[in-house]
């Protein structure tokens, strides 16, 4: 078993290699890669500890190339087995776990999970990282949207999510409903980064098992409403300096996202005077709530102000 062990991590390791080669900020290995192929071993025996091979192999590795690195691994704390995703931070040390909240079933009758695993909390948590807030989900997490809908209430601006499938349009669905990335690592298919509009921006190849890719955490979502100039006034003041995009998928949205690090989404906002899509649905849930009980609603000041909903102005 630890000859099988170290083959799969050798392999992962040449990956994620290529990956740091490119020094990125932050990369996510894919769900119990080391173990995955051992089939039914014991499963206290694949648990690993933080001084195990697997661990210590990326933690290496992030201090090294100062990058944080997501490594899931299934391993044993306090008498109970976990599949867990451990962060690594730039120096090498441990800065969060998160651990599977909902391993999926390998018995008939529901009473074994993952052969023995137990799940984890419901109050998902989330991480600060020094470049924004990341949540992460693992694989079967991918079927209940509580999870994720509680991500994006804590802040989430990234969610990771490795995997053992490839995990289809939930990505995109999930993505586009709560406004934040998702970056999956998964083991069989393609690997892809979605962005907070739905649109696959990179994905895995069979020649090519590692995606990179620059984005910046200060973003904002926007709805076309009263908006229909601004993507087209932020790209003529400021050019390659902002990445505006609208994603062709019959939807109503924009996004913005500072490319120049001198400029903040809060500053074009200030500029050009448009909200978040969030907003402009909460506005109308308080205006909606308002009538249903009877009253008038209370008059709102909105950044777009008084020019036209639709047209060009």
């Amino acid at each position: 078993m630890r000859k099988a062990i170290a083959e799969s991590l050798a392999l992962m390791m040449e990956l994620c290699d290529q990956a740091l080669a490119q020094k990125p900020d932050l990369v996510c290995l894919p769900e119990n890669f080391a173990t995955a192929s051992l089939g039914k071993a014991p499963l206290r025996e694949r648990a690993e500890a933080f001084d195990g091979p697997t661990l210590t192999a990326v933690a290496q590795r992030a201090k090294q190339h100062r990058c944080y690195i997501v490594c899931p691994v299934l391993r044993e704390e306090g008498g109970q087995l976990l599949n867990s995703a451990v962060i690594f931070d730039r120096a090498g040390a441990v800065c969060g776990i998160y651990n599977k909240s909902h391993p999926v079933t390998t018995s008939p009758d529901y009473t074994s999970f993952e052969d023995g695993v137990m799940p984890g909390t419901t109050d998902i948590p989330v991480f600060d990282l020094d470049f924004g807030r990341i949540g992460i989900q693992i694989c079967y997490d991918m079927g209940f949207p509580e999870n994720w809908e509680l991500l994006r209430k804590k802040g989430a601006q990234l969610v990771l999510w490795p995997s053992a499938y490839d995990g289809g349009a939930s990505l995109w669905t999930y993505a586009f409903l709560h406004r934040y990335y998702i970056l999956s690592s998964v083991r069989s298919g393609q690997s892809r980064l979605v962005d907070p509009c739905g649109a696959v921006l990179a994905e895995t190849q069979p020649t090519d098992g590692v995606i990179v890719r620059d984005i910046n955490l200060d973003y904002i979502v926007s709805h076309l409403d009263w908006n229909r100039s601004i993507p087209d006034k932020i790209k003529s003041k400021y050019g390659d300096r902002v990445d505006v995009r609208r994603p062709n998928l019959g939807c109503s949205h924009f996004l913005v996202e500072p490319v120049d690090p001198a400029i903040t989404v809060r500053s074009l906002q200030q500029e050009f005077g448009f909200e978040s899509s969030f907003q402009y649905h909460q506005r109308h849930r308080e205006a909606h709530a308002a009538l249903r009980a009877g009253r008038q609603p209370a008059p709102q000041v909105a950044l777009h102000g008084n020019r036209p909903e639709w047209g060009a102005f």
